[in-house]
């Protein structure tokens, strides 16, 4: 996908969110940029720790505490209209109160995320029906009764079978791959124009995971809404994602559409991502590539490129003392890397 063919939806420049603990500062999320386009699937990716989770909740405003986003917009481009009959203006997401009427008008109707564990983001002790049910009526003028009418059609909608009774349920009573159904269903409820997907099939099955992708690819081309896919899959992102944010450490370290990525990737770190997916046709007992070392200690991030200690191709006295800026390598593909100065 050309990635001027198409309207921005939202544009994230600059964003910071820091964790303030007793042990020190952790920057989690650390000068990120990026922008999605409507009907867009943009996949981020990177280790665990890298700063994915904490840019999709400082984008909706639902960083837990101590986090705190210290700078940075997030600009959101609204189709609808005010009531006066005029286009509404792009608003900063960052500017409206957390708690207040505004953002509650965007976050779940035009924006919907995906939690990365069902059994934590649907309560315990609610039926399926009335946690859904809820949803619906904050953000649309329907009775109680057309709300449960529409939320059996959503059920319906992501494959489970007897919605009408499924309304009546307990999510304990659930297997993993319907509590999963049972999220984007609940997500999906208010046709949102944005939808955060937090790893939603790390804790299934591949034949369930399989199901839950074509069922968010159906629902994508019937809704046409975009759709930001965190992942550490680098087989998901190369089935889902029409373009592809690699972060480390809080960083950005290259964006380029999925093709490139994976034919033309340029950020010693990507390489290194790449080298490690397991290969058909590969010799019977050849080990995995690894990615030598860890994650560095968020409390004392290392002088210069973050990935320098882990580097294979670092420049001795320049990865190591000078954080690189991000350089565009050619039209849609930016690196933050020495190596292409």
């Amino acid at each position: 996908m050309n990635e001027n063919n198409q309207e921005p939806l939202l544009e994230v420049v600059g964003l910071n969110t820091h964790f303030f603990l007793e042990e020190g500062v952790v920057k989690a999320v650390d000068g990120v940029n990026l922008t999605i386009r409507r009907g867009q699937t943009v996949g981020i990716v990177g280790e665990s720790g890298c700063g994915k989770s904490v840019t999709a909740r400082s984008i909706l405003g639902i960083v837990p505490s101590p986090g705190k986003t210290v700078s940075g917009e997030v600009i959101f481009y609204d189709e609808e209209t005010a009531p006066n009959g005029e286009s509404k203006q792009p608003v900063n997401l960052l500017e409206l109160d957390p708690k207040g009427k505004e953002i509650r008008r965007i976050r779940g109707k035009k924006i919907s995320m995906i939690f990365q564990e069902p059994m934590t983001s649907l309560s315990p002790v609610h039926k399926i029906g009335s946690q859904i049910i809820e949803t619906i009526i904050l953000h649309q003028k329907l009775s109680k009764a057309q709300a449960r009418e529409q939320a059996a059609e959503i059920l319906g909608r992501v494959g489970l079978s007897q919605p009408f009774e499924l309304l009546n349920r307990y999510p304990h009573e659930l297997s993993g791959g319907m509590r999963q159904r049972v999220m984007i269903a609940m997500a999906l409820s208010c046709h949102p124009s944005l939808l955060i997907a937090d790893e939603p099939t790390t804790a299934l099955d591949v034949t369930t995971e399989a199901q839950i992708l074509r069922l968010m690819r159906s629902l994508q081309a019937e809704l046409g809404m975009a759709i930001m896919y965190i992942t550490h899959n680098l087989g998901v992102v190369a089935q889902m994602t029409d373009y592809v944010i690699v972060m480390y450490l809080g960083k950005v370290v290259e964006e380029t559409d999925v093709d490139t990525l994976f034919f033309d990737p340029k950020h010693p770190y990507t390489k290194a991502l790449l080298r490690s997916i397991p290969r058909l046709g590969a010799s019977q007992g050849q080990p995995l590539e690894v990615i030598h070392g860890s994650v560095p200690d968020p409390y004392n991030k290392p002088s210069g490129c973050p990935f320098h200690p882990r580097c294979p191709e670092r420049i001795e006295g320049v990865c190591n003392t000078q954080v690189p800026e991000v350089i565009e390598v050619k039209p849609g593909h930016r690196v933050r890397c020495h190596l292409y100065v």
